[in-house]
């Protein structure tokens, strides 16, 4: 029986915190994901962000509405989640680097089921930018079916400045994958 339940555990686990792939979406998504494990819309293809608004892990109201006309850089996490914990230094490195330019980063803390670990997470990483406290995953599940929706932890998804989604990358990443996400927004008029 124990056997049974680790076996079960270490499934919900696994595919909870993924490192990503090249998955694409079923239908007609209209968006390729390269090689790279990043998917890009092209702009006449993209569709609406959902409305997110909730609480902060700060107990603050938190909106996407505030970042109207602004790059959005939407990161979906967990404390608990090893790759998460790879990829913060660079949301954080980026964020500070592209913020003059307009380019706001926000996260959605998932599966903490305790504000704690989050906060303290977010304490160790030097992160700054808000992030929703979303322990049920009740905001990701406002993503539209066949969009650029995240499908694991950890999820990035870039909004244009229209608050359409752009890209996204179902795996940790880097500075260099963060910047080809956002760089050909910042270009697009």
């Amino acid at each position: 029986m124990h056997l049974l339940v680790g076996a079960a555990v270490a499934a919900l686990t696994l595919s909870a915190c993924g490192d990503g792939g090249t998955q694409g979406g079923s239908g007609n998504t209209n968006f390729v994901t390269g090689k790279n494990g990043i998917a890009n819309v092209d702009k006449s293809e993209r569709v609406a962000a959902p409305k997110l608004e909730g609480k902060g892990l700060d107990g603050k109201p938190l909106s996407l509405d505030d970042y109207k006309g602004k790059i959005v850089v939407l990161n979906v996490w967990g404390s608990w989640c090893g790759p998460c914990r790879v990829e913060t230094p660079y949301l954080v490195k980026v964020a500070e680097e592209l913020k003059p330019k307009g380019v706001e980063f926000v996260g959605i803390n998932t599966r903490d089921f305790n504000k704690g670990p989050a906060v303290k997470f977010e304490e160790e990483h030097g992160v700054e930018y808000p992030s929703f406290y979303d322990p049920s995953g009740k905001l990701i599940l406002r993503f539209p079916k066949g969009s650029l929706a995240p499908q694991q932890i950890p999820s990035t998804i870039v909004i244009d400045k229209d608050g359409k989604m752009a890209a996204r990358a179902l795996q940790a990443v880097n500075d260099k994958q963060l910047h080809q996400m956002i760089d050909p927004l910042l270009a697009e008029k």
